[in-house]
């Protein structure tokens, strides 16, 4: 089990009567890439400042066996493709060296690449936190989808396999799902207890795209410090 780089609970701040973080909790595991995602001013700038503050001060912070954390607050915008896979390259090979990266990024893909835990912020409330996996399967849409050998087994499974949608023309089903182990493995078992032969299977599951407009639908429509 890794211990805690960062550790805070209860993270509030406000300007004036607008409050822009409204009670974080955030547990970092040492040694790892964490990422905090959220429209504009959904007070992840914020909630950085906050952080490296109170690292300063050592208040509300865990910081266990002294690691060392690098917080990184939108590091790639405005890099070119290859500027950023160097930057990419260089955030793992801190992670390797046992260095906690903190990040904030526009960029979901970034964050889908490099963060071993996400956190999604909105209007200053933590609204998922999770593996990458973790907050897709959150999201509707999660699907798998079997190709057979002929229309007889598409046929047979079709009727085996409640729910799903079928396409002739490429002989597959399209089976919705949380896409995990033990599902897919219960959707196999299901066809082979009919001796129904799959050519091959796929998982599909929603980007964090999806996941980033799920999670924050509406618009920001007040310009609030981030």
């Amino acid at each position: 089990m890794r211990t805690s780089a960062i550790a805070a609970s209860g993270l509030r701040k406000a300007y004036g009567d607008k409050i822009v973080l409204d009670g974080i909790d955030l547990d970092v595991p040492a040694g790892t890439v964490f990422s905090l995602l959220g429209p504009n001013g959904a007070g992840k700038t914020t909630t950085v400042n906050v952080l490296t503050t109170l690292m300063k001060a050592d208040l509300a912070m865990t910081l266990v066996g002294n690691p060392k954390i690098i917080f990184l607050d939108e590091p790639t915008t405005g890099l070119d493709p290859r500027s950023r896979r160097t930057m990419w390259d260089i955030i793992r090979e801190l992670v390797a060296d046992g260095v906690t990266i903190f990040l904030t990024t526009q960029y979901l893909e970034e964050a889908d690449r490099l963060a071993d835990r996400i956190a999604v912020l909105d209007r200053g409330h933590l609204v998922a936190q999770g593996t990458p996996s973790d907050l897709k399967r959150q999201v509707p849409g999660s699907h798998v989808r079997f190709r057979f050998t002929d229309v007889l087994e598409l046929d047979a499974a079709a009727r085996v396999l409640a729910g799903a949608t079928r396409d002739d023309e490429d002989l597959t089903l399209r089976v919705p799902s949380d896409g995990g182990v033990k599902s897919v493995r219960a959707l196999l078992g299901q066809l082979d207890a009919h001796s129904i032969e799959v050519e091959e299977f796929s998982v599909h599951t929603p980007d964090l795209d999806d996941v980033f407009l799920a999670l924050t639908s509406h618009a920001n429509t007040e310009v609030i410090p981030q």
